[in-house]
Parts: C-alpha cells; sequence; structure tokens
C-alpha cells in the first residue's frame, strides 16, 4: 500500500505554503501528496508550480470536479501538469454534489452516471493523443489536444454508488474514495470495481482511499475534533450513503485514531482489504500527535 498525504494550504493558505507542504511530504519519503479541489486554489494550476519545486513525488488532485471543465479543456489542462511535472500527476475527478452543481454553478446535475460515462469516453482518449468524435446526450465534441511533453496521467474517479463504481472500472484506472470505511471497501467498493475492471478487460484498479488518521493519547478529544472538522460531510447524501452502509454515525467513526501500535493495527487492516493508495488526512490536534501521526506513516511507506 502506497502512502500518501493531503495538503491543507491549497484551500486557506498561500501557493509558498503548498509547496512547503509537498517539499516536506517528499522528504518524508511519502509516495504522494494529495490536493483537494474546493474553493481556495485552482488544484491542477497548483500542482504544476509544485512539480517545478519539488521533484520525484506523485502528485494528485482529489479530486477535480467534473461539471464545470468540458472533457477537452481537462485533458489539455492535465496534459499540461503531466509536461509541467515530468509526468507525475494523478487526475482525480469526481462529480461534486448536487447541492453544489446546481445551486452554486447553476448547472444540470440530471444523469450523473451518463454524465459520467460520456465524460470519460472524451477524456481518456484524448489524454492518450487520439482524436475524438463523439456523439452523446451530454457531450457532442470533435477534436484533439496535442500538448508538448504531455503523457497520460492515471485517471482516478471519486465514485461511491454501484453504477459510478461500474463505469470507473470499465473506464477509468481507479478510484479515490472519501468517507468509505474498511468494511464498505472489502465488502462493496473493492469487489465492484475490480469485478468491473475485469468484465472491461482491463488491469486491476488502483484504489485510494482518504482517511482522517491522528495517532493519540486522547482518543475521545481526536474522534470530537473529528465530529466538528469533517460535520459537513453529514450533509452530503453520497457520502452520507457510504457511512450509512458501513454503519457509522458520522465522519468521527471513520477516522484512523488511537495510539501508536493502534493506528498500525488500523492501518494494516486498511491494507489488508485491496487499498493500493492511503490518502492520510492527518488531523493533529497539536504538533506533538502530527509528529507521531506521520512517523507511524512513515513506517507504512
Amino acid at each position: 500500500m502506497r502512502i500518501g498525504t493531503m495538503g491543507n494550504a491549497v484551500n486557506d493558505g498561500t501557493i509558498d505554503q503548498v509547496v512547503d507542504e509537498a517539499r516536506q511530504v517528499a522528504e518524508d519519503g511519502f509516495h504522494t501528496f494529495w490536493v483537494p479541489q474546493i474553493f481556495g486554489h485552482d488544484a491542477l494550476t497548483v500542482l504544476a508550480i509544485v512539480g517545478r519545486e519539488v521533484p520525484g513525488i506523485e502528485l494528485g488532485t482529489a479530486v477535480v470536479p467534473t461539471y464545470p471543465r468540458h472533457p477537452m479543456m481537462m485533458a489539455q489542462q492535465a496534459l499540461t501538469v503531466q509536461a509541467a511535472t515530468g509526468g507525475r500527476l494523478a487526475l482525480g475527478i469526481g462529480l461534486s454534489h448536487q447541492i453544489v452543481v446546481e445551486y452554486m454553478w447553476g448547472l444540470s446535475f440530471d444523469k450523473p452516471v451518463r454524465h459520467l460515462r460520456e465524460y470519460l469516453e472524451v477524456l481518456v482518449p484524448l489524454l492518450e493523443g487520439k482524436p475524438v468524435a463523439h456523439q452523446g446526450e451530454a457531450y457532442r465534441v470533435q477534436g484533439a489536444v496535442n500538448v508538448g511533453g504531455g503523457s497520460r496521467p492515471a485517471v482516478l474517479v471519486a465514485a461511491l454508488g454501484s453504477q459510478m463504481l461500474r463505469v470507473t472500472g470499465a473506464l477509468a484506472d481507479g478510484t479515490s474514495t472519501w468517507c468509505v470505511g474498511v468494511k464498505t471497501l472489502r465488502d462493496f467498493t473493492v469487489p465492484t470495481l475490480r469485478q468491473a475492471a475485469a468484465d472491461a478487460g482491463r488491469p486491476e484498479p488502483r484504489i485510494v482511499a482518504a482517511l482522517p488518521v491522528c495517532v493519540t493519547d486522547d482518543v475521545d478529544a481526536a474522534r470530537t475534533r473529528a465530529e466538528q472538522v469533517f460535520a459537513v460531510y453529514n450533509t452530503l447524501p453520497s457520502y452520507r450513503a457510504m457511512m450509512d452502509i458501513e454503519g457509522v454515525a458520522g465522519p468521527k467513526d471513520l477516522a484512523i485514531v488511537g495510539s501508536e501500535a493502534e493506528v498500525r493495527d488500523q492501518l494494516a487492516e486498511v491494507r489488508a482489504v485491496g487499498v493500493t493508495d492511503l490518502n492520510a488526512g492527518v488531523f493533529a490536534g497539536d504538533p506533538d500527535e502530527s509528529a507521531r501521526t506521520r512517523a507511524v506513516l512513515q513506517e507504512f511507506v
């Protein structure tokens, strides 16, 4: 299981702070530095800058919403990041949420599975340097992109439900999850995705699981902090559905918390269910907890 960590500064810091975060993650020996696309800096633009400053480490988006970016423009931007970083991008994409798509962006969230299927049918060939002639219900695209030095990145989809997982397995390289617990990964996500990939004759998919992690002597305080920090995810139907499958009250119950030994055991359980990449959201309460958490994560690198 490859180990990466989620950056925080992309949302509320400066670009220099994001570069500093990535540099520390690389120096600590982690495999991947992940950044979200929420309402701060643009994730792909920032990673192009990070990649020029920080060598070696894979740089991933977790995740860039599809609806505001035409798949041809997404391909062009992703290939540009690949050219800037020497081919180190993992392109994580996702639908976002109905409340964001419809009420913030004023776009239609109708038939999201169809949207994803057509999006990937346009995006992936363009990333591979092939021209596209696509006449669908959601997209009608004729064209190609040519980015010197760009190469095809891995395409990871924030797929949660069964239909989304099947489309992802058939057309993409893997998934990038959030608010999905270990039991759900083992019994639902991993087997559904693997079967879809096998049915399509594709390689074994990459399964990136993002989970909050904290090594601490005060588990109750850590879970209370997680409940506060991640409260919004209880209100988003797609995440809430995954937590209902897991049988938990909220994100605080998905967090990997405890002593060094307890966190090691929980990380080993994540690895055992077929997760290929952990995207650790370190949510320490103080510098000591942060250092202890990163030290345990480094043991798994």
